[in-house]
């Protein structure tokens, strides 16, 4: 066995050259496998840190347009909020947080755009899942709830500001007519980039009118899983509050993250499939490659081949010796490809990070190189099975005989 490494160890030194080319389709194979399996985890678990927490998240609104057999839909108020926070009638609601919502326009020296406005309590970020990007949230406590302090979200930062999260701090702006001070900005979240956030009696008081009267509730399900029992909560709870007729019309409308970051995160798992098959596309036009080159090498040494079976050497020894060297082509062409692959997404981690610095780290998903290294390998043999069977089936009057 080690004589028939040696050997082909021996045959291809010799032809280095065609060897180096052959393997260069199973190199680019594999890194572009393992590349795309990086690019592919690196994504999905960014997205998975920016929205993961909303998979627990039920969003209600009131409902918009014409409801049939009702007069108009019913406001969201306190006394909403108040029954969804009773765990007798809803035990797997772990948190319940209003808002006051709108739309108003916002102003800075000439710049004016229109935004949704939030009213927001002081848990606002971390019921939320929001981060700042630069300065503080709003003022805690009593001495905060009527103070005229705003907190941007990336898209009216840009149409106000230019995009800078530290241009904006301290700066006055105009919500409607009313002026107000610049303390924070948000970082995005894909999701609600177009907002301004307030205080919530500030919300009320200068802008929208009634204490009583929310724009959006949102509902924290105990854990991911029982957000569907949570969901089925809200329903019973607010259908008995509305005293709602007919189920097939209520006067509002609930939505769970859950399943779009389900099917986000599905997608995101499909297109790395897809980019992975362009890989494998690459193995195979490699595996041609070394077939192709396996069975030049048997054509020019058909000599060789007669000599080794008129001295005794089986069929089993010939096509274990071609094997061999398919094997090793594909074999060291698979390392070659995963050391690049490695490489490429150490420097794909290094320019990504400085673009997102909340990315989550880069790394090669070990069943995936494993894979891919595995199906490398198999290449290879399943190329040179072909000319080894071709090889070993000359007998050494028709191989001595051959120019």
């Amino acid at each position: 066995m080690w004589e028939a490494f040696r050997t082909a160890l021996r045959a291809l030194r010799s032809n280095w050259i065609r060897s180096a080319l052959t393997m260069i389709g199973i190199i680019i194979g594999v890194t572009a496998v393992i590349l795309s399996a990086a690019m592919g985890k690196g994504l999905e678990d960014y997205y998975y840190k920016l929205v993961g927490p909303l998979a627990r998240q039920i969003t209600i609104t009131k409902s918009t347009g014409h409801l049939t057999g009702m007069a108009r839909a019913q406001d969201l108020t306190t006394s909403d909020v108040k029954a969804l926070r009773d765990r007798s009638q809803a035990p797997h609601i772990a948190s319940v947080m209003a808002l006051v919502t709108g739309v108003a326009p916002i102003r800075a020296g000439t710049a004016e755009r229109k935004v949704n406005i939030i009213g927001a309590p002081e848990d606002y970020l971390t019921a939320s899942n929001r981060r700042l990007a630069a300065g503080r949230f709003l003022t805690p406590g009593p001495a905060g709830a009527l103070a005229r302090e705003a907190v941007l979200g990336p898209a009216p930062l840009a149409a106000l500001f230019g995009g800078d999260p530290y241009a904006a701090l301290g700066k006055s702006i105009r919500i409607s007519r009313t002026p107000f001070t610049v303390v924070g900005t948000l970082t995005t979240n894909g999701i609600q980039d177009d907002v301004a956030v307030i205080p919530q009696r500030a919300a009320t008081n200068y802008l929208f009118g009634s204490d009583e009267v929310v724009g959006e509730v949102i509902v924290e399900a105990a854990s991911p899983s029982e957000v569907e029992l949570a969901t089925d909560e809200v329903l019973a709870v607010l259908d008995r509050q509305h005293h709602i007729p007919d189920l097939d019309h209520r006067d509002y409308e609930t939505l769970s993250w859950k399943k779009h970051i389900e099917q986000d995160i599905e997608f995101m798992a499909a297109l790395r499939a897809f980019i992975a098959s362009v890989g494998a596309i690459s193995l195979l036009v490699g595996g041609v490659g070394i077939a192709n080159i396996m069975l030049v090498s048997v054509t020019e040494r058909t000599h060789e081949i007669g000599l080794r079976k008129a001295v005794g050497a089986s069929r089993g020894a010939i096509v274990r010796q071609f094997l061999i060297e398919a094997g090793m082509l594909s074999s060291v062409g698979g390392v070659a490809g995963a050391l690049f692959g490695l490489v490429a997404t150490r420097l794909l981690a290094v320019i990504a990070v400085r673009a997102l610095p909340d990315l989550p780290a880069i790394t090669v998903p070990m069943p995936w190189l494993v894979l891919a290294l595995g199906v490398s390998a198999l290449i290879g043999v399943v190329a040179g099975t072909y000319p080894a069977v071709r090889a070993a089936r000359m007998t050494p009057l028709e191989a001595l005989r051959q120019d």
